[in-house]
């Protein structure tokens, strides 16, 4: 980070202040198909009964 006149420039590294693996895209993935299964069960069950 450095500061030109008033302007302050930081960098990516700087800026994102976490990593980029991808491991949370899988996270985000994994719950999301779980939250639809969960809600499509709780919608389809009561409808065969």
């Amino acid at each position: 980070m450095h500061k030109d006149g008033e302007e302050i420039h930081i960098d990516e590294i700087e800026a994102s202040g976490g990593e980029k693996s991808g491991h949370m895209r899988w996270v985000l993935g994994v719950g999301l198909l779980i939250a639809v299964v969960a809600m499509s069960l709780a919608w389809i069950v009561p409808a065969l009964g």
